[in-house]
Formats: structure tokens, sequence, C-alpha cells
């Protein structure tokens, strides 16, 4: 039996994963260690990036009318979206950042606008290529972190979050539906899921 897509895709991308898993930023989010202005940073950069995931999102959703059921579920994620936007904001108001007011920096803005240049130009499978990495990657590095004691980690919800099965369950929706609608542009959606790894690695990086 011919494995899914989206297995194919993470396991051709598995070394991008785990050298996100050895970079500086998680690893301090694993033992606690991460500058608190690092960590400040990142929330920032991030929930700027969550705003562009979300509109790619709707995006594909506006393009898919004529499927109800693969809108439905398209909306459920962009729901998914909204709530973790919601954390950060919680995170936000303890850490004195404001939200609407970030200028995103080199690794961000290359991340987006290839979100954004994806999610306009291209079909509905090669928008979800280039979306999968970011949801499996957190999912398994929550999985991968949340093994030791963090009682004492600053960095406990984090890892608790993106180690959830809630959070898991939405991953494996979004492999579901590029799984279904990528099978027809196997190349196209490799060369977005890969591109998307390479932003990953970049965005954590820059947070060293």
């Amino acid at each position: 039996m011919e494995e899914p897509l989206h297995r194919v895709l993470w396991t051709r991308n598995a070394g991008l994963a785990e050298a996100c898993l050895r970079s500086r930023f998680v690893r301090g989010l694993a033992d606690g260690t991460l500058d608190p202005e690092a960590f400040r940073r990142y929330v920032a950069q991030d929930a700027f990036f969550l705003r562009a995931f979300f509109s790619a999102y709707a995006l594909a959703a506006a393009r898919t009318v004529a499927r109800i059921d693969v809108a439905r579920r398209l909306h459920t994620l962009m729901q998914g979206v909204l709530d973790e936007l919601e954390l950060h904001r919680a995170y936000a108001e303890r850490l004195d950042i404001n939200l609407d007011d970030v200028t995103p920096n080199a690794a961000a803005k290359g991340y987006t606008d290839f979100l954004a240049k994806t999610a306009c130009g291209s079909g509905v499978g090669e928008v979800l290529a280039a979306m999968t990495p970011c949801m499996r990657l957190y999912a398994w590095l929550g999985q991968q972190l949340s093994g030791g004691d963090h009682e004492g980690n600053p960095y406990r919800d984090w890892i608790e979050t993106y180690a959830s099965d809630e959070f898991g369950g939405l991953a494996t929706e979004l492999e579901g539906l590029l799984d279904e609608l990528a099978v027809d542009i196997p190349l196209e959606a490799a060369a977005a899921y890969a591109e998307a790894m390479r932003h990953e690695l970049a965005f954590f990086e820059a947070f060293a």
C-alpha cells in the first residue's frame, strides 16, 4: 500500500525537523533556560506569522465553497489559529507586548511573504502543502519536549499546548486535507512543503 503524501513529505524533511529540535531556541524551551527576552520577541513575531497563516486558510477556504465539507474542515482549522492567537495575547499581556505594532524580522517576513504568494497564486492543494509543516512540526516538537518533568519550567504552557491531543488532532486534520487535495500535484506539494520547513528552521534560529 502506498504511503500517504503527508507521511512521505514529513519523512523527506525529517532532517529539517531534527534541526529545529536541536535549535538553541527549542532546547531553551525544553529545559527552561531560554532568555525571557528571546521568548518575548518570539511571541511578537509568531503572532505576526499566525495572522498571515489565518489569512492563507481563509483564501484556501474561499476557493472551496463548492466543497462544503472541505470548507467546514478549513473553518475548524481557522478556529485553531484563533485559539493560538488567544494564547499569544495572554503571553503578550503578561510580557507587556503590543501585538498590534509588530515589525517583522527577516525570518518572519520571508515566511509570511512565501505564504501570501502561495495562497494568492497557487491551487488549494499547494497552499495546504505550504501550511502543513508548521502544524505537524509544532505538534511533533511539543510531543518531543513533553517527556520530561516541566513542573517548574516557565515555558510549560508552550510545551503542553503543542503536545496536546487537541493540537495534534488539528495537525492530523490538515494532513488529511493535504492528502486529499494535493494528490495530483506531488511535485508542487513537495516543493512547497520543503520550503515551508526551511522557513520554520530560519524562524527558530532568528531567536538564538
